[in-house]
C-alpha cells in the first residue's frame, strides 16, 4: 500500500517530539503526557499501598456511591477480569466492600468503606506537591487553561451543558 505523498516530498512520520505535524502527534503527546502524570501519580500512591487502578476505582465510589461491578469496569475502562481483581484487592486491605443489591441478588454494588474513604482524602493532600511539580514549568493561567482544553477534550459530551 502506498501513500498519496507527492513526488519528491517526504512523507510525515509520526513522533511524539515537539513540532510534529503528523496526524498521529496529539495522541502521541496525549500518550506522553498520560505516563508522566501516571508515573507521578503513582508515587504519590505507593506509600498508601495502592495503584492508580484502585485509586480509579475509588475515585468512581466517592462520585456516584455504591456501583455494581459491570458499572465500575466501564467507568474505568477495566475488563469484568480486572475490576474484579481490583475489588479483590480493595476488599482485601478494607477499602471497599461488596454487597447485595436489592431486587437482584446476582448483582453485588461496591461501596467504599470509611477506612477507603480515609484513605481517598489523604492521598489527595499528599498527591498536592507531586501535582503542582507536574506543572511547574507553567504559568497559573496555562495550567487552568491547559486542565479546561482537556476537560473538553476528555468529555465532548458535555461541551453545551
Amino acid at each position: 500500500m502506498t501513500a498519496d505523498v507527492p513526488p519528491g516530498a517526504t512523507p510525515t512520520r509520526a513522533t511524539d517530539r515537539p513540532g510534529d505535524g503528523s496526524p498521529f502527534a496529539l495522541g502521541l503527546l496525549l500518550r506522553r503526557a498520560h505516563w508522566r502524570a501516571a508515573a507521578v501519580m503513582g508515587e504519590a500512591l505507593r506509600p498508601y499501598g495502592i495503584e492508580l487502578r484502585h485509586f480509579a476505582v475509588l475515585i468512581v465510589l466517592v462520585n456516584e456511591g455504591p456501583t455494581v461491578q459491570r458499572d465500575l469496569a466501564a467507568a474505568t475502562g477495566t475488563d469484568k477480569a480486572g475490576i474484579m481483581r481490583v475489588v479483590d484487592d480493595l476488599e482485601r486491605k478494607g477499602l471497599a466492600v461488596r454487597k447485595g443489591v436489592p431486587g437482584d441478588r446476582r448483582v453485588r454494588a461496591v461501596e467504599i468503606t470509611p477506612q477507603g474513604l480515609e484513605l481517598f482524602d489523604a492521598v489527595h493532600v499528599a498527591a498536592g506537591p507531586m501535582a503542582e511539580g507536574l506543572v511547574a514549568g507553567m504559568e497559573p493561567a496555562e495550567t487552568e487553561r491547559l486542565t479546561e482544553l482537556l476537560t473538553r477534550f476528555a468529555h465532548p459530551a458535555d461541551e453545551g451543558a
